[in-house]
């Protein structure tokens, strides 16, 4: 996982520069366009952006979604078909970008964070889209195409998309980058819970801290990328603009709740990640004090042992001496000994076991 995932020109570019960065999507290039109203669909792959410019005049909704790996060249033709501001077509180029929203006379920019799990990784993919009067424009770099459950409901002649205007496909894009923070939290949360199920039972593996470090860098950037959305659904929510319908904004006011709803699942996970810290550190030093008590308990038994045998250990012997070891002569003086010292080590584990130490 990058720290820096940010492309931008060199210091010193023009505004509205439009220079390929350099870090290339993951994704070969495509575009899609499907073009509907309520009794008409049509769904094809473009080969050249040009293709475009006969659904601009068609009394109808026109969705142009360009995924992968988008070069300048082709982002410049778009804009010129459709118009596009330049400081937004160099949003587009510069991917890592904050989520935010952009109003121009009849138009709206908007670009949105959607995590995706690459590799077992949580990675953060940027969304863009411009939404006309009767047509929208999603650019996404990543390599799945994540808007093929829109497309499926677009397909159906009877569905609510196609009876609507060009706003509500926007709401229903914002609602999809933003309702895939579910499936990426519960896979952390589920990490989360397999690791604490670990420092509890002590079963703890030689990698977990690593693992904690790596979800806790994950939950970090999910933050730092979700975060702003709920400003930008808050601007589409309470800003009056003339491309967003009155109707529209109550389900715009639904993907408020869902961000709301992240948001809050994102810091409970973000504090129990930063517990698990707490909670190995612990589980290390409990293991530590045990290991630390068995080597105290097994010197200490011994301690009586060594004192014994280097007593017995000096061989003082004269005949003539009443000072001298007696023990070193009698017929039964070494199993004495070690009759006197399993008593003791006896004495002291029974004397350990009654005061818990064991």
């Amino acid at each position: 996982m990058e720290y820096f995932d940010k492309t931008y020109h060199p210091p010193g570019t023009s505004p509205g520069t439009l220079i390929d960065s350099g870090k290339v999507a993951v994704g070969d290039f495509s575009i899609h366009l499907i073009d509907y109203t309520d009794s008409d669909f049509i769904e094809k792959e473009l080969a050249t952006t040009d293709e475009c410019r006969p659904y601009l005049a068609k009394d109808s909704i026109t969705w142009v979604h360009l995924q992968g790996s988008i070069h300048a060249r082709t982002i410049e033709k778009l804009g010129h078909i459709f118009e596009l501001h330049p400081l937004s077509l160099e949003d587009i180029l510069n991917r890592g970008q904050r989520p935010k929203i952009e109003e121009y006379d009849d138009l709206l920019f908007v670009i949105m964070s959607m995590p995706v799990e690459f590799n077992d990784v949580t990675v953060v993919e940027q969304v863009s889209v411009f939404l006309g009067e009767n047509y929208i424009i999603s650019f996404y770099a990543g390599s799945v195409d994540p808007f093929d459950p829109l497309r499926q409901r677009l397909r159906k002649k009877n569905g609510s998309i196609r009876n609507k205007k060009a706003d509500y496909l926007l709401y229903c894009i914002v609602d999809l980058v933003i309702d895939q923070g579910y499936p990426i939290l519960e896979v952390l949360g589920e990490k989360i819970e397999i690791i604490e199920e670990q420092l509890l039972s002590s079963s703890a593996k030689k990698g977990t801290l690593t693992e904690i470090h790596q979800i806790r860098r994950e939950l970090l950037l999910l933050r730092r990328n979700l975060w702003p959305q709920r400003e930008v659904v808050n601007k589409l929510l309470r800003d009056e603009n003339p491309l967003i319908k009155e109707g529209t904004s109550l389900y715009i006011r639904d993907c408020y709740d869902h961000t709301i709803q992240i948001l809050d699942l994102l810091e409970n996970y973000r504090e129990m990640a930063t517990s698990l810290i707490d909670i190995y550190l612990s589980s290390a030093s409990q293991r530590l004090n045990e290991i630390m008590r068995v080597l105290t308990m097994i010197a200490t038994i011994f301690i009586p042992l060594t004192f014994v045998v280097g007593l017995y250990g000096m061989n003082f012997s004269h005949p003539d001496s009443p000072w001298a070891m007696p023990e070193l002569h009698w017929y039964f003086g070494y199993p004495m000994v070690w009759a006197v010292m399993l008593t003791i080590v006896a004495a002291m584990v029974l004397y350990f076991k009654r005061k818990d130490w064991f």
